[in-house]
């Protein structure tokens, strides 16, 4: 199964806060905030949606097409992703702007505060996905992360045109996206993924109902954090995936892009949806325990017993007879 993986590439910093947020801020001055945080530390990492999902997947020895663009500093990063199996012949280099940055701090309470530098993701628009599918082997599907927002458009209008499953991934898009544009998105997707948030923000951004969007898309994704995943189609009954525990959290960035590398691997290696997102729930424990997106330490007996302890032996045997991880 070759799949396409469009949206950000960019470079995180990630700082923590020692403190809550919501200590320091006063109802009545929200109209008028200046704040600074103090932060403990430093982390510069390698993240975007796109390469996030990307490098998930050529972990799992799927060797994914990175659909984005990058900047002028990329080589470094496109020598990371090309050594854990991405496909970056896609990626779009800029000649004059940089990589995308993702500048992000974390309170004690894992909640986040961030700002996002498009660069040269600002090009992402000029990138031809049909060319992309023409090129060697077609496309099977194609997940349309958050990117510059001319971008998700037509790369979902070329994958429409040409008969590829879309996966529609608006998550952090969705602020700037207006009514008419989530619309577009997110009609006719195969799947459609949201965490729980996201999920009443598209229902607010494109006035539809619940079930107007189910009856619009094949099956919704919607992920809850601690409280696992939820799989909705118009014609059962909701799935409700437990997540896989832990007692060390580290940092929550990637975590909703880890769970869509697992579970998009499930697809591709025709697990049903359920074992798909038991997968995809295990990867993103890994992640979560530890800083940054894509530096994780991902071993086949460690995944094995996480998905064996929470969801028990058989799901781990259907998951252990496909799983060819690269740590």
């Amino acid at each position: 199964m070759r799949i396409a993986v469009t949206g950000s590439i960019a470079t995180d910093h990630l700082m923590v806060f020692p403190g809550r947020f919501k200590e320091q801020l006063i109802t009545e001055q929200l109209d008028r905030v200046s704040l600074s945080f103090l932060a403990d530390g430093l982390d510069v990492r390698r993240g975007g949606v796109a390469a996030n999902i990307a490098l998930g997947l050529g972990r799992f020895g799927l060797r994914p097409v990175l659909v984005g663009a990058a900047g002028v500093d990329f080589p470094d990063y496109d020598a990371w992703l090309s050594e854990h199996g991405v496909d970056t012949s896609a990626v779009r280099v800029s000649e004059t702007l940089h990589t995308a940055r993702f500048v992000c701090t974390t309170d004690a309470d894992q909640n986040q505060i961030a700002t996002f530098y498009a660069g040269a993701m600002t090009e992402a628009g000029r990138i031809d996905l049909g060319e992309v599918h023409r090129r060697a082997k077609p496309l099977d599907f194609v997940i349309v992360g958050a990117d510059d927002p001319e971008a998700m458009l037509r790369h979902t209008a070329t994958a429409h045109a040409l008969g590829i499953p879309v996966g529609a991934d608006p998550s952090q898009q969705l602020a700037r996206l207006d009514a008419e544009q989530t619309r577009r998105l997110v009609d006719g997707a195969h799947l459609l993924f949201t965490n729980e948030y996201e999920a009443a923000l598209l229902l607010e951004r494109t006035g539809w109902s619940r079930d107007e969007v189910l009856a619009k898309v094949d099956t919704w994704i919607v992920t809850r954090g601690a409280d696992g995943v939820s799989i909705a189609t118009a014609d059962a009954e909701t799935q409700d995936i437990a997540a896989v525990p832990t007692d060390d959290v580290v940092d929550p960035t990637g975590v909703g892009d880890a769970f869509r590398a697992g579970f998009l691997a499930g697809l591709a290696w025709q697990l049903p949806y359920e074992g798909a997102a038991q997968l995809g729930c295990a990867l993103a424990t890994v992640v979560i325990e530890s800083v940054g997106s894509q530096e994780y330490k991902l071993l086949t007996a460690d995944l094995l017993a996480r998905i064996s302890g929470t969801y028990g032996h058989q799901p781990a045997r259907e998951i252990a007879s496909r799983l060819a991880v690269t740590p």
